[in-house]
């Protein structure tokens, strides 16, 4: 069982919402559509279920071309941000409303939403309407409606972006045990690289409706291909710096170069932009390779438990996490370390020219 775009694009009232785009999801996957809002996700989605008809390309469900196929005539259960249950229907009733719909005996309605409410967790509120439940509850009635058809694609539009904090740890941590469970091709959007990286399998990065990258979540995370990517999955946005590479040093700016390690070294010599997250820059000294900026603090946030800075270095903009509470002056000139081991290196047009020596050890 497998869904393939194939060159499928798409554009609206004359503006492209997604450029040509060729995907395999295989059965049993958890695939995640990575990027900011407007980055093309939800468009991405509703080519899959069939809701939109793509301007090119075709889109084959288990080898079948079905580009010209009504949703309601494919095997797609869809469930957006803003979840959606019928309020003057019980639990029980909501779940069972497809099953009903596409005429299905009762006892097998009974036996699968049983099934699917064990599934979610929803068994001693199965009596109860929807504004009775807490939001997280109510969000997994909607996955249960979703799930109970059985569906072969199952295709999540943010669901946990209207969901308080706790509520959505709790969904982020049953998703994979309820995805391993039904055995369909999930399809999960998310602005979130956190989120992704909680739920694992495979990510597709999309920025201005393009997929950048598609691949194993850890492996798009530890070697993405050009900058673009990079910067969609690290939040805050990674950090960028104009470096050279000169033999087996690395100089940044006029005063401050650090040794080429590992893959670095191999590069040839010439101007590339290093690129660094957040978690990477130190207020005290990482290791004795580690180079440091004279940098200009604007804003701090504090977290609890970590400290976001806010600097300037050279007209660049930068963002720091790191551990602890720090009260700190804006304003200030404080210094800063960087790891040459967690810098990648991208050239002139953008495209990895290394990866990070640690990314490529882990």
């Amino acid at each position: 069982m497998t869904l393939e775009l194939q060159n499928v694009s798409r554009q609206v009232d004359g503006r492209v919402h997604i450029h040509p785009t060729s995907l395999t999801l295989q059965k049993g996957t958890m695939n995640v559509l990575l990027g900011p809002t407007l980055s093309g996700k939800t468009s991405l989605m509703r080519l899959m279920a069939g809701l939109d008809r793509p301007d090119g390309g075709a889109i084959l469900w288990q080898g079948q071309d079905v580009t010209g196929q009504r949703v309601q005539d494919r095997g797609v259960a869809m469930v957006y941000q803003q979840f959606i249950n019928y309020p003057g229907l019980t639990v029980y009733e909501n779940i069972a409303s497809p099953l009903r719909i596409l005429g299905r005996p009762k006892a097998e309605i009974d036996r699968k939403v049983q099934e699917t409410a064990a599934m979610l967790r929803l068994t001693p509120m199965l009596t109860r309407k929807p504004l009775e439940l807490s939001g997280g509850q109510q969000q997994r009635c909607a996955l249960a409606r979703a799930l109970v058809k059985e569906a072969g694609l199952v295709l999540l539009d943010e669901p946990l972006a209207n969901l308080d904090y706790k509520l959505r740890e709790e969904l982020r941590v049953e998703i994979p045990r309820i995805f391993e469970a039904s055995g369909a091709i999930f399809v999960y959007a998310t602005t979130e690289p956190e989120e992704a990286l909680l739920l694992g399998g495979n990510t597709a990065t999309l920025w201005e409706g393009r997929v950048t990258q598609f691949g194993p979540t850890p492996e798009v995370y530890r070697q993405p291909v050009d900058a673009t990517t990079a910067r969609v999955f690290s939040d805050p946005p990674m950090n960028f710096l104009a470096v050279v590479k000169e033999g087996q040093r690395l100089k940044f700016g006029s005063t401050a170069s650090a040794p080429a390690l590992g893959s670095l070294a191999a590069l040839p010599d010439g101007r590339y932009r290093a690129g660094f997250r957040a978690n990477h820059l130190f207020l005290n000294r990482p290791s004795a390779s580690a180079v440091s900026f004279r940098t200009k603090l604007s804003v701090t946030e504090i977290t609890g438990s970590e400290t976001f800075l806010h600097l300037g270095h050279e007209g660049e903009r930068w963002v720091g996490l790191v551990e602890g509470v720090h009260a700190l002056t804006p304003g200030a000139e404080i210094e800063v370390w960087l790891d040459p081991a967690h810098v990648y290196l991208f050239d002139a047009e953008g495209r990895l020219a290394a990866p990070a020596p640690y990314a490529r050890a882990a």
